[in-house]
């Protein structure tokens, strides 16, 4: 654990600490990424794993439109630039370790690429995996032929 995250778990509530020091001890993996879960705002509702690097951070700080960082793409990924389907940024907060982040978001429709509410769809039961939901848009109207 870094110097100010440790410092952090003694700092009194409501304390403020400049986001620069922060971010500078961010835990990053050794690809510079972090997972960032998301999650509905008023519901509660987990809606998605996906990770971030220091730039999708910053933006989606300033912008309040939640940016990923696609591995698959290898670029920035703005969540919705295909499906129209975004997320806004409500509040983000860093665990205790500040290895992971907790995005809390508006999310407008499916959060899923395969046009589901969420993506953690797949429940795993005893010797089973069950499917727990349909999903809300067909994947092929959402991205046409591509996957978003």
């Amino acid at each position: 654990m870094s110097e100010p995250f440790k410092a952090l778990e003694r700092a009194p509530r409501d304390s403020r600490h400049p986001l620069t020091e922060i971010l500078d001890a961010v835990g990053f993996n050794e690809s510079g990424l972090i997972p960032a879960i998301a999650q509905q705002h008023d519901s509660g509702e987990v809606l998605m794993m996906a990770w971030m690097n220091r730039e999708a951070l910053e933006e989606t700080l300033h912008t309040g439109r939640v940016c990923y960082w696609s591995r698959s793409r290898g670029k920035l990924w703005r969540k919705g630039e295909s499906s129209g389907q975004q997320q806004h940024l409500k509040s983000a907060a860093l665990d205790c370790d500040g290895d992971t982040l907790l995005l809390q978001v508006e999310q407008t429709g499916p959060a899923c690429h395969t046009g589901r509410r969420s993506c953690f769809y797949v429940a795993l039961e005893n010797d089973e995996a069950r499917i727990t939901a349909e999903p809300l848009i067909d994947p092929d109207t959402l991205y046409g032929s591509g996957k978003g």
